[in-house]
């Protein structure tokens, strides 16, 4: 090359918009095979799970009523996390997400906070949902002489096959979960508002108002058992955040990413809020609970013929479906980690349909701890992995906010260019949400059969995390110092690639 084409590209590159910033190490590789369908169909799969399904019955119970407004109060605060996260997408999309972003404006020490926070709460969530599987498959007496855990290995085998194969097949695997998810949740509205507007009766009693004032008001047990069920509803809306990860394997994600976004607002609203609200018009509290769907509670008192069956299918792919986004986005996140030397270099490796296999099969590696956690104590499996599991997704939501505040910090000394595409009230919002979910770890300690067992899990995760850090920083500090060294044109990323 000529001295005059290079200093030609070097002009270019000096002229590089702060949008353009350089890409994450671990986003070089990657297909763009994830469509606008699967990405909005990924946004409403994060937003309905088991949580809904099947978590809202005890909830119900022991809430009552009020449980809406706590669906409708967590809905909004983690609608502000993903929102700040997809303003980040638009500024530099990227596999990494917010592990990529911590990187960058947080450094090292945040990046490597932000991940393994991540990856404590999908390797544990991937438990809960082969737990959760097995469990739902028993439903039929055609499973119900197959051992738990085989049931177990079978569902993480079928799923890492499918996530291990391409990105596309995941794709097409979430968006029909989705689909699903969704047809099941509609069809039931549109039996509910029917059953309301017709005054047909419910399991003897005529549905409307009634079912709430008559049955001790909207809070029926008073404001504690609201406050304490904040844990089960925040965890609920794990998962969110993967419209930032998908976004890296996606071709137009400034068009896609705000539209996905967006449209959480009103999916929490329409199918968390309305569901909540329906339920409680059409059947007293007391009524439903953790044991069985509140969906499955209202269609059996009906005499709707097979609902316990169509429902439990739904449950199934739901925990089927948050399994496979659980494999996908911490694969992803462990290779930006590998990259940087905080991960183990062997979950940076990728194979030839461009999937970051190594990753992929740490998290099921852990996964297969909850198959022999389901061999040895199949009754206490689920309830155990569900605990660690929220301190992770708490701790990821708050990184996320913190890592915001330190890139619209940057915007402001001129740094980089924010995108129009913004969190609204920025400068508080993030603050009030981080003191939210803060606030629902500390509330958390009067739960005493559950919350507080949680809380006790803090320090052994911190010291986990301290002797990690120790552990990675030298090899942390080589990759740095690498990447730091005087480049030639091609870059740090094709200096590693080769």
């Amino acid at each position: 090359m000529s001295k005059e084409a290079v200093d030609s590209a070097a002009l270019d590159a000096s002229r590089t918009d702060a949008s353009q910033a350089p890409a994450d190490a671990g986003d070089a590789g990657y297909s763009k095979d994830l469509k606008a369908r699967h990405v909005n169909m990924i946004a409403i799969g994060g937003a309905i799970g088991t949580g809904l399904f099947l978590g809202a019955g005890g909830r119900l119970n022991s809430a009552g009523p009020a449980l809406a407004l706590a669906y409708l109060v967590c809905g909004i605060f983690a609608f502000f996390v993903v929102r700040a996260l997809g303003e980040m997408v638009l500024y530099r999309p990227s596999s990494g997400s917010f592990v990529s972003y911590a990187r960058e404006f947080l450094g090292e020490k945040g990046a490597y906070f932000a991940g393994w926070m991540y990856f404590l709460n999908w390797s544990t969530t991937c438990i809960a949902d082969i737990t959760a599987i097995a469990l739902y498959t028993h439903y039929w007496s055609f499973f119900t002489d197959i051992p738990q855990w085989v049931l177990a290995l079978i569902a993480l085998a079928v799923v890492l096959s499918v996530n291990l194969i391409s990105v596309k097949y995941f794709g097409e695997m979430e968006f029909w979960f989705a689909i699903i998810k969704v047809a099941a949740l509609t069809a039931f509205m549109i039996i509910g508002v029917f059953l309301l507007a017709s005054q047909h009766e419910v399991g003897g009693g005529k549905p409307g108002l009634s079912m709430i004032t008559d049955h001790g008001g909207f809070l029926p047990n008073g404001m504690m058992p609201v406050v304490i069920v904040m844990q089960g509803v925040v965890f609920a809306y794990a998962s969110l955040e993967l419209v930032g990860v998908a976004a890296g394997e996606t071709k137009d994600p400034q068009k896609i990413v705000p539209r996905a976004v967006n449209s959480i607002m009103w999916r929490v609203g329409l199918f968390y809020v309305g569901s909540v609200v329906l339920l409680a018009l059409l059947l007293p509290g007391s009524v439903y609970s953790a044991d069985q769907s509140p969906f499955v509670t209202v269609l059996s008192k009906i005499g709707v013929p097979a609902a316990g069956d169509v429902m439990n299918f739904v449950v199934l792919t739901a925990a089927m479906s948050s399994l496979n986004s659980g494999l996908y986005s911490t694969g992803r996140i462990l290779r930006s980690m590998a990259m940087a030397g905080s991960a183990p270099k062997f979950t940076a490796k990728m194979n030839r349909n461009q999937v970051p296999f190594g990753g992929i099969l740490l998290t099921a590696s852990i996964g297969v701890l909850g198959v022999g956690l389901n061999r040895i104590v199949p009754d206490q499996a689920f309830e155990i992995v569900l605990n660690v599991a929220s301190l992770g997704i708490i701790g990821t939501w708050i990184m996320i906010m913190v890592c915001h505040l330190a890139f619209v910090r940057r915007a402001k000394e001129g740094v980089i260019t924010r995108p129009k595409f913004r969190l609204p009230g920025s400068g508080v919002t993030e603050y009030v949400t981080i003191a939210f979910l803060l606030a629902v770890l500390c509330l958390m300690w009067k739960d005493a059969e559950v919350g507080r067992k949680t809380l006790f899990l803090i320090p052994i995760v911190g010291a986990a995390l301290v002797v990690g850090w120790f552990g990675v920083r030298k090899r942390v500090d080589r990759e740095a110092q690498g990447l730091t060294e005087p480049q030639s044109l091609t870059g740090p990323q094709e200096k590693r690639d080769r």
